[in-house]
């Protein structure tokens, strides 16, 4: 028996995103898919990173005993990689990636995992969640102060404990080795889809749906029927016996990248009009004719422009740099003070004459207590997005998280 493997990628960048950080690769030999985070300066480029590294896999059959060595190590360099272009530039202070990889060899699969992108597999009619979110809500639902029904509505729930990247330190995978047969459905998706869709209903779509691009499809637009607020992508693939196969059918080998590591990156939603469309569509104003005779008022304009625009752009600029600040007040992170881990308001940065950052509150939780990792993550400091949720950091990091 020969196993081969039947797929679809697909992606949208949503109906409220401005474009799309997530990626996706399907492929003979591999699966990916990778939502990227850090803004929109950084999220794409974590995840294209992710893809491009992960793709050399997909060139040639894998044996089981080096497969897994493998993944880990094109993983590893991922992870380098993006740490690396965060140190070289500034503006990608904590830009990371969700991974979530399938590479096939014979007939087990071996898997990355990390983040809260998710991996299905339907098996007999009965659909299983292969992986588990690193975020803070599953760390509650599996020390029993959470259950799965509150998870679904708890403020919490996008809180990512683990990424690819974001910090210069080893970051803990899951791996794991699965046996694989004909009849097989796999699904990889981003929280774009798992997080607006039921389970029930990706698990009836998955099953009645038997092409696995218009099942992708299907997922797809389910989400944007939903809403959308995220981006949503999916990769689907069947596992076949080959051999079984009628004369002259096979899978397809044609690999498919989507999402910002793809060359139609800004390919807009297909569930509504984009905004790009919306402007195109406005009226252009008039040409003014190059012969026509100027009016007084744009004399006088002429006039007048040759020292008021300087003003305007100081303004502008002062304008500009109070913004700043106001912006730096309303941020908060997690990070060190006095060899505890502590609560600031602003961002870790200093500006000439001014402090960017202020101590709000000190907790019991001493940074020596805690594993290497951790350790890196708050001398990195830990972005958060309120008082509440820096908290909840500090207590996934002292319960081991």
């Amino acid at each position: 028996m020969y196993i081969g493997l039947s797929f679809a990628a697909r992606t949208d960048v949503g109906l409220v995103r401005a474009d799309n950080q997530d990626s996706a690769y399907a492929g003979p030999h591999l699966l990916v898919v990778a939502d990227g985070m850090g803004g929109a300066a950084g999220g794409d480029i974590a995840s294209s990173i992710a893809v491009g590294r992960l793709a050399a896999l997909d060139g040639e059959s894998h044996g089981p005993e080096e497969a897994l060595d493998e993944l880990k190590d094109a993983i590893a360099d991922a992870h380098g990689e993006i740490v690396a272009r965060a140190e070289n530039d500034p503006e990608l202070s904590g830009l990371g990636t969700t991974v979530t990889a399938l590479l096939r060899a014979g007939q087990t699969m071996h898997m990355a995992h990390i983040g809260d992108s998710r991996a299905y597999l339907l098996r007999d009619d009965v659909l299983d969640q292969v992986t588990r979110d690193h975020t803070f809500v599953q760390h509650l639902i599996d020390t029993g102060r959470l259950s799965a029904a509150d998870a679904e509505h708890h403020p919490k729930r996008n809180l990512i404990l683990r990424v690819l990247g974001d910090i210069d330190a080893d970051v803990p995978v899951d791996i794991s080795v699965r046996e694989t047969r004909p009849g097989d459905r796999w699904m990889l998706c981003s929280d774009g889809l798992s997080g607006v869709v039921s389970r029930s209903t990706i698990e009836e779509t998955l099953k009645e749906i038997e092409n696995p691009g218009d099942c992708a499809d299907a997922l797809v637009s389910l989400a944007l029927a939903a809403g959308a607020p995220d981006n949503v992508t999916c990769v689907i693939a069947d596992v076949v016996d080959i051999d079984s196969l009628p004369r002259g059918q096979g899978p397809n080998t044609q690999s498919q990248i989507v999402g910002s590591a793809a060359r139609d990156r800004n390919k807009p939603t297909s569930g509504g009009t984009s905004a790009a469309g919306k402007a195109a569509r406005l009226n252009p104003r008039e040409a003014v004719e190059e012969d026509e005779e100027p009016s007084p008022w744009a004399r006088r304009w002429n006039t007048w422009k040759a020292w008021l625009l300087p003003l305007v752009a100081l303004l502008v600029v002062l304008g500009g740099a109070w913004a700043g600040y106001a912006w730096t007040q309303n941020q908060v992170y997690v990070g060190e003070s006095d060899g505890m881990v502590a609560i600031y308001q602003g961002i870790p940065e200093d500006a000439p004459l001014v402090t960017l950052h202020t101590l709000i509150e000190v907790s019991d939780v001493e940074i020596a207590t805690l594993a290497p990792y951790q350790q890196d993550r708050i001398e990195d400091t830990i972005r958060a997005r309120d008082v509440d949720e820096a908290r909840a950091i500090i207590t996934a990091l002292e319960d081991g998280d």
